[in-house]
């Protein structure tokens, strides 16, 4: 046993992890030596070098040069375009192209959709108009109102020649009963990421957190919002789900497109042709920038994290973060503060209650600091906040499947969009704004009055922070 702890105490050093990471899993491993082993196996191990993984993002960079290179004549064109309208925000978008995660699109329309009420329907008339094909990746469906919705329309246009490509995650859709199989007897391609019980030991890990719908390569879906029936609020469920999802059409669907390819490839071992009707010129004009933003643990960087924190950095005047899980790297919560102290308004909505004991009192231990620094924290009263929404000052939005902690930057893949157009900042912000109505403010002197007990318990999960 002496033997096994000094190699997984080695095999941690050797990582070069994040020290504050490292010591966390060490302390762990000593003080509750059973317990520890089994956080280590299940949680710690750094398995995003593993060959699966690094095949992965080599393959993925390869099909993403083959992308850029056919978008090449414009892309200088467009990135002085973005200069023109949103200033030094435009570097964002550099950032992302340099690092080989995004390609900026121009020609875009893009439709806020709020909570599963909006969402659902959209999404079903666009998929009914489906022509040739429809590719769906998510993280959680489940075999309930909508998720047998959603199987009878993509079984009827099956027989109607529509190829249907489905992606599911195999521990966050661990309620879809016989939806994959139902779907595969009619003809559908329907592939589970990282089967638990192949990859049991990666089950709590490197999951695919994505929502991504394209349909007939011209009409895209990206956001938060699984699914599930509990979105739609209509009773059936006593918490009310509040959450925010985006429809688009453009180019930015090519991305989209482009990310399931990579994805669909991974699960299947097989590609679709990279070509028509697939990848289609759109005849959309406009204005509408649109970066999307992917990332994983085949990702040579963060860049979910980096997005936000170089957006946080860019604001000039304001920035309003809505987000369910709010245990932030120390990157951003560093950034957040010096944005605050420097003039500029930070405002962020929380659930009151979160759905995880030990993720809601990690992030009430970030209440202090932030509090300290003139930042305004709002905790969301009518039910639980699920939109991992970002509006930066009035030309610039974010809506995305990435939560504020370690997994969503590090292990997960995750997908977002970066809009950068004053019409639909302006929407996201009046969204925040109707949300307010059902928030309580965060008053700094009574936070820290709060009892002995709740402090000590917010201090004692900060501790586990960097394993969560």
């Amino acid at each position: 046993m002496t033997l096994i702890f000094i190699g997984i105490v080695a095999t941690i050093l050797l990582e070069n992890r994040n020290p504050i990471k490292a010591v966390a899993y060490i302390l762990v491993l000593v003080f509750i030596p059973i317990v520890g082993l089994i956080v280590y196996y299940y949680l710690g191990r750094d398995l995003r070098k593993r060959r699966r993984f690094t095949l992965k993002g080599s393959k993925d960079e390869v099909l993403f040069t083959r992308y850029w290179q056919s978008q090449k004549a414009e892309i200088e064109k467009r990135q002085v375009n973005l200069r023109q309208l949103v200033g030094s925000k435009q570097e964002l978008s550099s950032m992302l192209l340099n690092t080989r995660q995004s390609l900026l699109t121009r020609n875009n329309r893009v439709q806020l959709l709020i909570n599963g009420d909006e969402k659902f329907p959209a999404v079903f008339a666009a998929l009914r108009a489906a022509k040739h094909h429809i590719h769906i990746e998510y993280y959680m469906v489940s075999e309930d109102t909508v998720g047998n919705e959603l199987t009878e329309i993509l079984i009827e246009k099956l027989s109607q020649g529509v190829q249907v490509r489905f992606l599911y995650d195999d521990m966050g859709s661990d309620r879809i009963g016989s939806i994959p199989k139902r779907l595969k007897e009619h003809g559908a391609l329907v592939y589970p990421f990282s089967p638990v019980l192949v990859d049991f030991y990666l089950n709590a890990n490197y999951r695919n957190h994505r929502k991504i719908i394209v349909i007939d390569g011209s009409v895209g879906f990206v956001g938060g919002i699984n699914m599930d029936d509990r979105y739609i609020n209509n009773g059936k469920h006593d918490l009310f789900w509040r959450d925010t999802h985006l429809k688009i059409e453009g180019d930015a669907v090519g991305i989209l497109q482009l990310q399931f390819l990579m994805s669909y490839r991974y699960c299947s071992k097989d590609v679709f042709p990279f070509e028509e009707p697939y990848f289609v010129k759109p005849e959309l004009t406009g204005n509408c920038f649109v970066d999307i933003v992917a990332s994983g643990p085949d990702s040579e960087w963060p860049v979910a994290m980096q997005s936000i924190l170089m957006a946080i950095n860019l604001a000039k005047r304001r920035v309003r973060i809505a987000n369910p899980y709010f245990i932030p790297t120390e990157e951003i919560l560093t950034a957040m503060q010096t944005a605050s102290l420097a003039g500029k308004e930070i405002e962020l909505m929380l659930p009151l209650k979160g759905d995880s004991y030990i993720v809601q009192h990690a992030a009430l231990s970030n209440m202090k600091p932030l509090l300290a620094a003139g930042i305004k924290v709002f905790f969301y009263t009518r039910g639980f906040i699920h939109a991992k929404t970002m509006v930066i000052d009035d030309n610039l939005a974010w809506v995305s499947s990435v939560n504020f902690d370690n997994r969503s930057f590090y292990l997960n893949c995750e997908i977002g969009a970066l809009i950068y157009d004053p019409e639909v900042a302006a929407k996201l912000n009046k969204s925040f704004e109707d949300d307010l109505l059902y928030c309580v403010p965060v008053q700094e002197t009574r936070w820290n009055k709060r009892n002995i007990m709740k402090r000590f318990m917010d201090g004692l999960c900060r501790l586990l922070t960097p394993l969560l």
